[in-house]
């Protein structure tokens, strides 16, 4: 893993067939690669963009010479999407580019260029396959493809038969980087099997987490043990504290397709995109950044334009990228922080978003001495105070898009980071037992109560401090009398737990409405006349499969004592939790299977609960755990729930 994570930053590449209609089919213009789905273009329609597959602008060493200048050091293709169509001409099919008029070998010629201009070279392949006849399931709208004749397992030979391909015929592979594990037919056994095969091949290629079924959604990292993979993939997003000690890469578009679409015009700005790499390398990751070339072989205009202003930046500012670690500090109001170990030195780098006003930059809990800081070839003047160092910067930014300042540090880091106040939830209903944490064994934490500054002579901090009313507590961790690092504080809420609703033992289960409908965000469904209407005894009962449909579960919860709850909901696509009248949960949106929590404090008794639910195309979730806050949580199941029988079990 070495050169991966020295490396921070890779270009990704989406390039097949879907470029051809370029995002638009049938007077509609917002599709991407997905097109043959999410438009439902039959297999025979789709077929013939092979024929017009002849992309005479491919030039793979000026594909690799932009992806160098901007700084990056590795390049993962699509050799095959969903769609099935190869990039590379296979012995084992003639539905790749080996069939079109093209008749090019595109992952060839790239591999080449990319060793050439020093990069490394990864491969995006697709478990999932909509062309080949022994791929399962079919799309739900595919009624003209019947599955009688269809065997995976013929399949599975076909796929491993491709990757023997790939990491036999192309040189060194750096990365394989799979994708569409997320269907039933994939399992636990198979991304075993398909991770092994790539081992035995090429020992030093790496693999992404998604060749097994560990992932949990668009989170991309792989939850519990056993799984293969190594590395997560988080996809359009970067995880808010960062993951200490495991490997990750976020993946991200330039705008919001990842294939060509000519309508998309919602591009992000140079600036968006260096902070972001910057965001991903100071929580640890790595930012793999996509451009959805266009059919002819080209980059769009703008995204040739992003990766040079990218590049320019790395130019000036790229030791603050590759071959650094993880920020030394918690979360920094002002910017973003990333270092490594320069020979007997620590070199930190402060990446400022936000240019102070006074020209004063706060860095806490530095315990180092400093041996030097300037910001470009500015020297920066330095001071001390009890909450770390006080930075004395010039009146305007030093780079328009993203200053970065360099400071030399004495010796291995030293941080002294703020105590953490602990406790099961932010709110409580009668009492709350709050807990310090010091971020080292030799320091102690003291605290007031009354919002002054925590000095030498305040309490020290009990092994628990017992709240009954709301209070806000400012801890700060001292060293033999002498205050280190910031202070923190942070409020409890004493809070009235919603009152149940006088209704007598409803019956259990849950009513459910359904609407048809391609949507993007949960529809408005008040004044609407359900498509259909049925009551489910389980959340996971008749479990949401269906694409195209929105759905809405109305009933009561059976809360057995009064208490803050926290509640999860896990959906693919949007949901929406609603308990006595407010939206606890609010997970709205196109997104794969993620969890969202939320808390309300509850009396015993029975309350009114509404679950909203969308599915648009692909995977289908929807499940409630909840639990006491600080307890384990439990599936939301028939026993705690009920309705009543003209229906009526929402919030309103």
């Amino acid at each position: 893993m070495a050169w991966w994570r020295e490396a921070r930053f890779g270009l990704f590449l989406h390039w097949g067939l879907y470029a051809l209609p370029a995002g638009a089919w049938q007077g509609k213009t917002d599709y991407g690669e997905w097109i043959r789905d999410s438009a439902r273009i039959p297999l025979g329609e789709y077929e013939k963009f092979r024929e017009q597959w002849n992309p005479t602008g491919f030039d793979a060493d000026a594909w690799a010479r932009m992806a160098k200048a901007a700084g990056m050091r590795y390049v993962v293709i699509t050799t095959k999407h969903h769609d099935g169509f190869g990039l590379f001409d296979s012995q084992l099919t003639d539905w790749d580019v080996g069939g079109s008029p093209w008749r090019r070998d595109a992952i060839a010629e790239l591999g080449a260029a990319c060793r050439r201009h020093g990069l490394r070279f990864g491969l995006y392949h697709s478990i999932m396959d909509w062309h080949h006849p022994d791929y399962l399931p079919r799309r739900g709208w595919e009624t003209d493809r019947g599955t009688d004749d269809a065997r995976f397992s013929r399949y599975l030979d076909f796929l491993h038969g491709q990757v023997k391909e790939l990491l036999t015929a192309y040189g060194k592979i750096d990365v394989m980087w799979f994708d569409g594990e997320w269907e039933a037919t994939w399992n636990h056994t198979h991304g075993q099997a398909l991770y092994h095969l790539c081992r035995s091949l090429q020992p030093d290629v790496l693999v992404n987490n998604r060749v097994d079924v560990g992932r949990a959604g668009m989170a991309g990292m792989t939850k519990g043990g056993g799984y293969v993979g190594d590395f997560g993939t988080p996809e359009q997003e970067v995880p808010a504290a960062g993951l200490p000690g495991v490997d990750w890469e976020s993946c991200m578009t330039m705008n919001r397709h990842w294939g060509w679409n000519a309508a998309d015009t919602a591009w992000k700005s140079p600036t968006e995109l260096i902070r972001t790499l910057v965001d991903v390398a100071s929580k640890g990751g790595n930012l793999l950044l996509n451009v959805g070339p266009r059919a002819d072989g080209t980059f769009p205009e703008l995204a040739v334009e992003r990766l040079a202003a990218i590049g320019a930046w790395m130019d000036r500012h790229g030791e603050s990228i590759h071959g650094t670690q993880a920020s030394l500090f918690g979360a920094l109001p002002w910017g973003r922080s990333t270092w490594r170990r320069d020979g007997d030195h620590t070199r930190v780098f402060l990446q400022v978003f936000d240019w102070p006003a006074d020209g004063v930059l706060h860095v806490p809990g530095v315990g180092n001495a400093v041996t030097a800081a300037r910001a470009g070839d500015v020297e920066i003047t330095c001071s001390r105070d009890a909450d770390g160092l006080r930075m004395l910067l010039p009146r305007e930014p030093t780079d328009p898009l993203c200053p970065v300042i360099t400071l030399d540090l004495a010796g291995e880091p030293i941080v002294y980071r703020q105590p953490e106040l602990l406790a099961a939830a932010p709110i409580f209903t009668d009492t709350l037992h709050v807990r310090a944490k010091a971020p080292h064994a030799d320091l102690e934490v003291r605290y007031t109560l009354d919002d002054k500054e925590p000095a030498a002579n305040s309490p020290r901090f009990p092994d628990s401090l017992l709240l009954t009313a709301t209070t806000t507590i400012t801890a700060r961790t001292f060293h033999r009398g002498a205050a280190v690092g910031p202070k923190a504080s942070r409020t409890f809420e004493r809070v009235a737990p919603a009152p149940p609703v006088e209704i007598a033992n409803p019956p259990a289960g849950l009513q459910c409405d359904v609407w048809r409908g391609s949507f993007d965000v949960l529809p408005a469904v008040a004044d609407r006349t359900a498509d259909a209407t049925f009551r489910v005894a389980d959340l996971d009962e008749r479990a949401p499969a269906a694409e195209f449909e929105a759905r809405r579960y109305r009933g009561f919860l059976h809360v057995p004592e009064t208490a803050v709850y926290e509640f999860a909901l896990t959906s693919d696509d949007g949901s929406r939790l609603s308990i006595a009248g407010q939206v606890v949960v609010d997970h709205d949106g196109l997104h794969g299977a993620e969890e969202k929590t939320g808390l309300i404090a509850l009396a015993a008794g029975v309350h009114p609960l509404t679950i909203d639910w969308f599915n648009k195309a692909g995977g289908a979730a929807l499940q409630l755990t909840w639990a006491p806050a600080g307890g384990a949580h439990e599936p939301v199941r028939g026993r705690a729930l009920g309705h009543t029988h003209d229906g009526r079990g929402d919030a309103r």
